[in-house]
């Protein structure tokens, strides 16, 4: 009886575990043959980025307004309030370092006292030099008056004497004449020493008052009621304690108006030609992930930037928030999907029900494989443009059997109306800067096909500044004139089609 109640306690096991492996490979199975159904209705084309917050408007707090007049050109912050600090207009918000300015204030003192002495020792000089020269014009005039008395009481003298008395005259008169004109001299040259003194000692005057007027400058207030946030550095950094500000824009920090927020973010060459103003854009705060507002593209850089320590290049495009909401702060991140396109009307599949082999596009339906064309796609969907509607459902990934399944094409008539779409399409729609590099890429010869973007996109542009077209280069064979006809060879030279690159 026991023996018998353990062979069955053991086949009651074996049964259990053969259901639970089923179950597990049916469930398996179930996640190998997920399927969707074909969706129809509008479809978003969009470039997703990451930004930061900023507020739309904001009051700069101002450093020292006129460094420059007194020499300085670059200021250290020796301490500031915490980014983020709430205060009242007038309280205080940071301290410049005073030493290098407190330094040239006191050699400045020493120079104004040495100025000083020299202004007092000049006019001395010159006063004391006037009066001699005053004193010396007296004694001629006195001198030629009692030689003119005593040729007047000459009349009886012999005429030797007259005569002698009037050569003594004549040579009192020339020097008292050279002595009036020796003094106006004398008067201008002390006249312009004074003045000289007089305007060197104004100007330092006036610089140690600039520079006692920046000092107190070097205490730096609020001007009103806000938020204190950082400056930022053209290199991100937050400029705190020990950063400089310089001369030329001596903004401390500012204090944001946070009613009105745009954000920040930095768009890659390659999609920047899809974004235009005023498209819109769904946006996402990473600390706060339940919440979702809109906005709008108002800015975008008609100047790329390179990346800190990449070879990216990348685009500034400025979106602005619609919605005010009170939890919002600057400097938050945010994700950002910017609407770059809608299409309405159409039918779309997740991409990854997109199979390809051969070139040839297809998903997996019931008991079939379905050549399909797809159409743009997003980060996560495509459209489909023959090969399904709504009614269908295709599997997310390749079922089992999926070796079993019949590959049904499409009707070549379908595929040719498509094809002559597109090429009608691409009559119409100029092509954009970037489609023509890339078409230009595709034609260049292996030899080249190595070398960086950078150094391509120099070659295209040489190419373009030319007035040649690069997309229609034939630079496989050697250069071929843009109308198509083969560009001949003399003396070995090439002829209307430089190498590009080339000198």
């Amino acid at each position: 009886m026991k023996k018998n109640n353990i062979i069955f306690l053991s086949i009651a096991a074996v049964i259990i575990i053969v259901i639970i492996w089923s179950a597990a490979g049916s469930d398996t199975s179930v996640i190998d043959t997920v399927k969707v159904p074909v969706s129809f209705g509008t479809f978003e084309i969009s470039v997703s980025t990451t930004g930061e917050l900023e507020a739309k408007n904001s009051e700069k707090i101002m450093g020292p307004q006129n460094i420059r007049n007194v020499r300085m050109f670059n200021i250290k912050i020796e301490s500031i309030v915490p980014d983020g600090t709430v205060v009242d207009s007038g309280d205080w918000v940071a301290t410049l370092d005073r030493t290098e300015l407190e330094g040239r204030i006191k050699d400045r003192e020493t120079e104004l006292e040495q100025l000083e002495s020299t202004y007092i020792k000049t006019q001395l000089d010159t006063s004391l030099e006037l009066r001699n020269a005053r004193n010396e014009l007296i004694n001629l005039k006195f001198n030629m008056e009692e030689i003119r008395i005593e040729l007047e009481l000459s009349i009886y003298e012999p005429p030797s004497t007259i005569r002698q008395l009037n050569i003594n005259l004549d040579k009192a008169q020339r020097a008292y004449d050279q002595a009036v004109q020796n003094y106006s001299l004398i008067l201008e040259r002390a006249k312009a020493n004074m003045v000289s003194v007089e305007s060197e000692r104004t100007k330092e005057t006036r610089d140690y008052h600039a520079m006692l007027d920046v000092l107190k400058q070097f205490t730096v207030i609020a001007p009103k009621s806000g938020m204190v946030i950082y400056k930022r550095n053209w290199d991100g950094s937050k400029l705190g304690v020990g950063g400089s500000i310089n001369a030329w824009d001596p903004v401390v920090a500012t204090l944001p108006n946070l009613s009105k927020m745009i954000t920040k973010t930095y768009v890659n060459e390659i999609d920047i030609s899809k974004i235009k103003e005023k498209q819109k854009v769904v946006i996402g705060v990473d600390a706060f992930p339940d919440k979702s507002y809109t906005g709008s593209v108002i800015e975008v850089a008609n100047i790329g930037e390179q990346l800190k320590n990449t070879n990216a290049k990348v685009f500034e495009v400025v979106i602005d928030v619609n919605e005010f909401d009170t939890i919002l702060r600057p400097a938050m991140t945010t994700k950002n999907k910017i609407i770059t396109n809608t299409i309405d009307s159409v039918y779309f599949i997740p991409i990854e029900a997109v199979q390809n082999q051969d070139s040839m596009t297809f998903v997996y339906t019931r008991n079939t494989k379905k050549q399909v064309i797809i159409g743009e796609s997003n980060d996560n969907e495509v459209i489909i443009r023959a090969g399904l509607d709504e009614k269908d459902e295709v599997y997310l990934l390749p079922p089992e059997n999926a070796d079993t399944y019949k590959f049904v094409k499409l009707d070549t008539s379908i595929v040719n109306k498509i094809i002559r779409e597109d090429e009608e399409l691409k009559k119409q729609v100029p092509l954009s800067s970037d489609n023509e590099f890339e078409i230009f890429k595709k034609n260049l010869p292996e030899q080249l096909k190595n070398r960086s973007d950078e150094e391509l996109r120099k070659m295209f542009d040489r190419m373009k500044e030319n007035g040649m077209d690069p997309t229609k280069m034939n630079l496989r064979q050697g250069g071929q004139r843009q109308g198509g006809e083969d560009t001949p060879r003399q003396g070995g030279q090439r002829q209307g089609g430089q190498r590009p690159g080339g000198n």
